[in-house]
């Protein structure tokens, strides 16, 4: 019976865990994280997270018309986009009406 080498094996599935590792990382930063220990998480309001993490380093303000399916203009809705930057990472916070819709990190 011919013995064959499993170092091949053994190093792919290092790189393949390594791959998942670094990956699953990357993703995790998109979402919940803490300003002096207070969870800023999607659903909170503008108020809530100003009250907890301060000042934006920057932010805009933009209106975005909401219309009807004949084109009519219904109303306007109003769109924040804050940055917080910090020593470990940049984060991206999209408010629509005053509540935090989305969570980016960079």
């Amino acid at each position: 019976m011919e013995r064959r080498s499993l170092r091949p094996v053994k190093w792919c599935a290092g790189l393949l865990i390594a791959g998942l590792f670094v990956t699953g990382a990357a993703r995790a930063g998109d979402g919940p994280f803490y300003c002096r220990s207070k969870i800023i998480d999607v659903g909170m309001m503008e108020s809530e997270v100003l009250a907890h993490c301060g000042e934006p380093s920057s932010q805009s303000t933009e209106g975005q018309e909401v219309r009807s399916s004949n084109n009519r203009v219904l109303s306007t809705t109003r769109i924040d986009r804050w940055t917080y930057r910090a020593y470990s990472s940049t984060r991206f916070l999209v408010f629509v009406d005053e509540k935090l819709q989305s969570i980016a990190r960079m």
